[in-house]
């Protein structure tokens, strides 16, 4: 049985040269979408969680919310500190009164629960904006 456990986190997110260039060939692809829409947790927080590497979880703020994987970091330790990469999944949380330019690359609070839902599609964020 998969854990419930929710985990309120500090975000931080980041450029990944691995997304950008998978981001240049398609947005569209799953080779974009498994490499932006992920979070990278420490290794013991994964384990006190009881989550398995690429499980789905719903990741949620007053802003916005979005479903990506879960993954196991390879970073030194940094427990409560989650990394996400600059796109369009960590876009969903981020306020819209930013200044251009100014994106806040720390300091994103969230929470993380399992979820069964699948991660979610470009086509969904970009209905978002949209509406």
């Amino acid at each position: 049985m998969e854990s419930t456990v929710e985990s309120t986190v500090a975000i931080v997110t980041f450029r990944d040269i691995f997304q950008d260039e998978a981001g240049k060939k398609s947005k569209f692809a799953d080779e974009f979408r498994t490499l932006a829409a992920q979070v990278l947790l420490d290794k013991q927080d994964m384990a006190k969680l009881g989550w398995k590497d690429g499980q789905k979880v719903m990741v949620k703020n007053d802003v916005g919310s979005v479903v990506v994987a879960a993954r196991t970091s390879g970073d030194d330790p940094h427990p409560g500190l989650v990394w996400m990469t600059a796109s369009p999944w960590s876009n969903q949380l981020l306020a819209e009164d930013y200044c251009a330019g100014e994106k806040p690359w720390a300091g994103i609070t969230a929470t993380l629960s399992p979820t069964e839902e699948s991660v979610t599609q470009i086509s969904e964020i970009l209905q978002r904006m949209r509406a």
